[in-house]
């Protein structure tokens, strides 16, 4: 992966969260966090 390339997705990565946070109030982006917490506390017990 080229600079160029990195430092576009991660200008895309912010995009995505500030529109959340201005359209939906990071609705999404804390759902998605809670998914993420449930997923790591799952495969933490299949350890």
């Amino acid at each position: 992966m080229t600079n160029r390339l990195a430092l576009i997705l991660f200008l895309l990565a912010v995009a995505a969260l500030v529109a959340d946070g201005v359209l939906n109030e990071s609705a999404a982006t804390l759902f998605m966090l809670k998914k993420f917490s449930a997923l790591t506390e799952w495969l933490a017990f299949w350890r």
